[in-house]
């Protein structure tokens, strides 16, 4: 189907010259079809000045695009085959004799489309359907909320602004504390896969940080800013926050490192807890790391407090120390070749000895030619004398000293390639030969270096992936850079090139020097509790102690630095509410509070205390961090948004997808209950951020991808036609204003978001009388007034505010062109001009005509709530009560599927459905009500069913009285130009002689028979059809005496109509003046224009009486289905 844009001129030529007036361009309009006119004439005659009406002439302020992007209607019934539906667009002959009477007169030149309901009720058994429909999509309008960020003045280079920094973050504690032991427990192999793994992930992910870090220029900020400002403010909030508990904890972990290096080997006797038993020591060394933990989390908060510019200061000599002890380490390592170390393993048997209590690995010594038993033998045996009781594998197996550190060239690789992953408490052993077997009883009070926890593969990914972070540090600093976008892909790959090198050397060379029981003896308690990596160092293993000590201090301090920054900027930008206190801090802009509440989290994981649980805890945080940099790289390059123009060019998708899998996967093989709680954390967040947070547009690729999915989406929509299941009102809500721009009808709004129940498309219309270009403040006002409107009324949908050179064809616009592609509305809710009467213009209630017209023409339904003032609002709930449907034509279903709709709703719920149908003389009303209940059933819909029996009856004197009247009143209207006074005056007298005649009428009704029966036999139905037949020709003959002479000139259609208005009125407020809400068939408008005026006079008759109603008019197809 064809797209295009039609441009409305208005008001002027080229230049909008005042007095000049040009015809308006308008789209081909459907064909005719249903009995009304597809095509409404222009009429630019005269302002509107009705309070009631959505044609009322209202001061222009609303907001409407320079062009209007309109599409061709889709014509039905052009080229398009029909339904094949004995209730729409059936043309059998066999309908005639459904309508023949002066009952329903009011409808009858839609009954070549619409059919009676009785003939309706006699073709159930070949109801079929083809597939039509509408499917349902709703956005939320966001709005723009400007961001700058200060960019501070450059100066470092790539060296020392980038580089450096991620060494320092990246080498750590885990390479002194844990490397050598998952080297031990993994096996070369695996531990080669595990640093392969980690150092790939954060590869993949460095290169798809440095696309987003060189797409134009990133403010101090770094990861949180890229991430949110590329993914949006809900994936930037919950990764930013996850990425600030991931170095929040990663300060618990340096201080926890800092404190095992102090109490373990510096000074052990500093101990305050002290195991008695063998059994208790790793209960007292936790408990002395959550002493000391939070004395030094205490101090180092107080030190960024006071001076943040010495942490930053003393980052270099921390750094020095780092560089210092690696090259110790290499140092060491090329001295073995020559010259090993001699730190010797004692082993009994082939187990490892905790070398603490004993300095000869001997279990008796030779002094002064005298055998004596040595500390090893006081350790294992119940008494000092040669004859005392020992522990058997004590006695049954020898004494051996172990070289710990054979050397490069000894061949102890090939022994510690494979991996010995064991429970907890198992010994660390070696090949040698041994006798005996295990006695865990026993075992576990005698001084064996056993396994501390259960070890696995999975448990060394998430203890090793922390040893990997950091390679955000240059970005963090990107306002600090001289060329940012050189220097941080540069800086960061080169640092993790650097550091991935360092691990894997490390890795080999430390299975290739080291013994394999000294390598899983985690504390080095079989060599005097000295440091392992420390043992194979070079001059002393004292440069390395130090040398760690001092780098765990530097990068806890700057975990405390970094990370209250980081939930400053993250409170600043008003995402999370309930942060915003964070933002604020001492004069000179430190974070105080954030400060307060990061030495709060980081106490949580110091009371933790082991280095291995805490560990794996920001392994997730920053594992999920690096997930969404890659995510948004990816997001962004497939996308191909304009703006997306990288400097960095060595990136692609793929890798940011296999950056991404690998970062999920990495989630899940270190701790998958982990993964789940830090996913559940940031899900929570986004959510938060999303419901309650500010909305801000900072042009994410989140944004491009729902674009993208719209766009794919309403293309698959113009693919088929919508099935009929799929049906559901998609609304186009005609608004009117008043002087102030004010929503004259909120409660059209509240019964919008009833009917739709937060689905389906729901476009919001108003129309400003004038030009664009001088109305555009106004357009906007009104724009902003609608929003905050359907806001208060929780309508969830589009504000479309146009402005035409007058409201006709600013409304058949609309009619037109809202909506895009298959997102187009299939039907139009507008309100009832209560005070069409007293308009000062005609020219209004002829727009409402032509609106009926046009959404006919459209082949869209019509919905004209009728005083909507009284409607209930959104916080109402009504009691017990009725929806009364009145079925007098059957246009597609409209009627069944609205309150089943309505009752969705809470405002509605408690409110019965009743349907009531109108049969002629000649129906079976019992065979109706069965066939309706039957129909009802197989709808799935609960009503209580009535049939309302229609006697021909004579035209009554005063149906021909208030048809002369209106006849009379519209002539006046036409041949003079009364004032709004005198109109007034005659609205008032014609009011107060159809009170008087209608008086008159309803007395004698009263006093004559009842003539409605609900029972009919056969033999009854045609006796009584022939006797009335005979009564109303004796009667009509009659009435022709007795006629008025100014009856005669009367036209006999307008008669008619106004008795069908008059008959099914009385028979409605009768039935269903007290229900809830009364929906009716809206009769369509007459094909001759000239009737104009007397169809408005037939619907406020057929509508006197009744509280809240809602004339409905199909449009023109099945809207539902009795079919699963």
């Amino acid at each position: 189907m064809g797209e295009r844009f039609v441009v409305v001129p208005v008001d002027g030529g080229v230049v909008a010259g005042e007095g000049e007036n040009l015809d308006t361009v308008e789209a081909d309009p459907a064909p005719d079809t249903g009995g009304s006119s597809s095509r409404s004439a222009a009429t630019g005659e005269g302002q509107e000045t009705l309070e009631d009406s959505v044609f009322e002439a209202q001061d222009p302020n609303a907001v409407v695009p320079i062009l209007e992007y309109n599409r061709e209607p889709n014509k039905y019934g052009d080229g398009v085959p029909k339904e094949n539906s004995p209730f729409i667009n059936n043309t059998d002959n066999d309908k005639g004799n459904s309508y023949d009477g002066t009952n329903m007169a009011l409808f009858e030149e839609e009954m070549d489309s619409n059919p009676m309901v009785s003939s309706l009720l006699n073709k159930l058994a070949n109801y079929t359907n083809l597939t039509q429909g509408a499917q349902e999509h709703e956005e939320a309008d966001d709005d723009e909320g400007p961001k700058k960020k200060t960019i501070k003045s450059p100066q470092m280079g790539t060296f020392m602004g980038v580089y450096l920094p991620c060494l320092q973050n990246i080498l750590g504690v885990i390479l002194f504390l844990r490397l050598t032991w998952i080297v031990g427990t993994a096996g070369i192999l695996e531990s080669l896969a595990i640093v392969g793994l980690c150092c790939s992930c954060t590869m993949l992910t460095a290169i798809s940080m440095s696309a987003i870090a060189t797409n134009g220029v990133v403010p101090a900020g770094g990861s949180y800013y890229m991430i949110s400002r590329s993914l949006g403010p809900e994936f930037g909030g919950a990764v930013g926050l996850c990425f600030y508990l991931g170095t929040t904890f990663a300060g618990s972990m340096y201080i926890l490192g800092t404190i095992e290096i102090l109490l373990t080997y510096i000074v052990p006797k500093a101990a305050i807890f002290v195991a008695e038993r063998k059994e208790d020591e790793v209960d007292a060394l936790l408990n002395n790391m959550r002493v000391y933990g939070t004395c030094c989390l205490a101090l180092m908060a107080v030190v960024v407090f006071v001076g943040v510019k010495y942490v930053n200061k003393l980052a270099l000599v921390f750094l020095a120390c780092v560089i210092l002890s690696i090259l110790a380490i290499y140092a060491g390592v090329i001295k073995t070749i020559f010259e090993p170390p001699y730190f010797p393993v004692c082993m009994l048997g082939n187990r490892t000895l905790q070398n603490h209590n004993f300095d000869k690995c001997l279990k008796t010594d030779i002094v002064d030619n005298l055998t004596v038993t040595t500390q090893l033998w006081k350790l294992f045996c119940d008494g000092t004398g040669l004859n005392a009781t020992c522990n058997k594998y004590f006695d049954e197996n020898n004494v051996t000293m172990v070289q710990g550190i054979p050397g490069l060239t000894s061949g102890v690789i090939s022994e510690n390639m494979w991996s010995k992953y064991g429970p907890l408490g198992m010994l660390v052993e070696n090949k040698l030969t041994s006798y005996g077997g295990h006695d865990p009883s026993q075992d576990v009070y005698l001084p064996y270096v056993a396994n501390d926890i259960t070890t696995f593969f999975t448990l060394l990914v998430g203890i090793y992936f922390p040893s990997v972070t950091g390679i955000m540090a240059g970005s963090n600093r990107s306002g600090d850079l001289r060329d940012a976008q050189k220097s941080i892909p540069i800086g960061t790959i080169l640092a993790i090139a650097t550091t991935s090198f360092i691990y894997v050397t490390c890795v080999v060379l430390f299975g290739a020097c080291i013994e394999g029981v000294l390598l899983r003896d985690k504390f080095g308690d079989s060599v005097k509790g000295n440091l392992v990596i420390g043992t194979l160092s070079w001059p002393s293993p004292w440069v390395i102690v130090i040398g760690s000590f001092f780098s765990c201090c530097g990068a806890g301090l700057q975990s405390l630095t970094g990370a209250p920054r980081l939930l400053q900027a993250i409170a600043r930008d008003g995402i999370v509410p309930f942060l915003q206190v964070f933002g604020h801090g001492k004069a000179n802009g430190e974070p105080t509070w954030a400060l307060l509440l990061t030495a709060g989290i980081c106490e949580i994981g110091i009371l933790i205390a082991s280095l291995d649980a805490v560990a794996p805890i920001l392994s997730m945080f920053f594992l999920m961090c690096y997930l969404f940099v890659n995510l948004a790289c990816a997001v962004q390059t497939l996308l191909r948004t304009p703006n997306w123009r990288p400097r960095f060019k060595y990136y692609h998708w793929a890798l940011s997808f296999l950056g991404m899998s690998l970062c999920l996967a990495l989630m899940f093989i270190s701790s998958w209950y982990y993964a789940i709680v830090a996913m559940a954390i940031a899900g929570c967040i986004y959510k938060y951020i999303e419901y309650r947070g500010a909305e801000k547009e900072w042009g994410d690729g989140i944004r491009g991808l729902s674009l993208n999915a719209a766009r794919y989406a309403l293309i698959r929509l113009e693919e088929a036609p919508p099935h009929t299941k799929n049906w559901r009102p998609q609304l186009l809500v005609l608004l009117n204003l008043d002087s102030d721009q004010g929503v004259k009808h909120p409660r059209l709004l509240s019964f919008t978001t009833q009917l739709k129940a937060g689905k389906g498309l729901t476009i919001v219309g108003n129309v400003i009388e004038g030009t664009y270009l001088t109305k555009e403040a106004e357009a906007k006002k009104a724009e902003q007034n609608i929003k905050s409107s359907m806001s208060a009324e929780r309508t969830k949908g589009f504000c479309h505010v146009v402005v035409s050179s007058n409201l006709r064809d600013g409304f058949s616009h609309l009619i037109q062109s809202a909506g895009l592609g298959g997102m187009k509305h299939n039907s139009v809710l507008m309100a009832w001009p209560g005070t069409w009467k007293q308009s000062n213009d005609p020219q209004s209630w002829r727009n409402f005509i032509e609106t009926i017209r046009e959404t006919t023409a459209a082949h869209q339904a019509l919905l004209v709530a009728k005083n909507v003032d009284s409607f209930p609002t959104n916080q109402d709930r009504l009691g017990e009560g009725t929806i009364d449907v009145w079925w007098v034509v059957h246009d597609g279903g409209m009627l069944m599927l609205l309150p089943f709709l309505l009752r969705q709703h809470k405002v509605w719920r408690k409110c019965k459905m009743r349907i009531f149908t109108v049969a002629q003389m000649d129906d079976n009303s019992i065979q109706m009500k069965k066939d309706l209940q039957m129909f009802l059933y197989h709808l799935r819909l609960d009503a209580e069913v009535e049939v309302v029996e229609m006697q021909d009856n004579d035209i009554s004197a005063f149906t021909y009285e208030k048809t002369l009247m209106m006849e009379q009143r519209s002539q006046m209207l036409k041949q003079m130009h009364l004032s709004r006074t005198e109109r007034e005056r005659e609205a008032q007298l014609i009011h107060d002689r159809n009170t008087a005649s209608h008086a008159t009428i309803n007395d004698k009704a009263d006093s004559g028979p009842e003539r409605v029966h609900m029972t009919w036999t056969k033999d009854k139905l045609f006796t009584e059809r022939n006797r009335n037949r005979e009564c109303n020709t004796n009667v009509a003959v009659r009435d022709l005496f007795n006629m008025k002479p100014e009856w005669e000139s009367l036209n006999q259609s307008n008669v008619r109509r106004m008795h069908t208005a008059i008959k099914l009125n009385e028979v409605v407020v009768n039935k269903s003046q007290g229900a809830h809400l009364v929906l009716l068939n809206m009769p369509g408008p007459p094909k001759n224009r000239g009737g104009d005026e007397n169809y408005m006079e037939f619907l406020e008759v057929l509508l006197e009486g009744l509280n809240r109603a809602l004339l409905v008019r199909g449009g023109g197809r099945e809207v539902i289905t009795i079919y699963s």
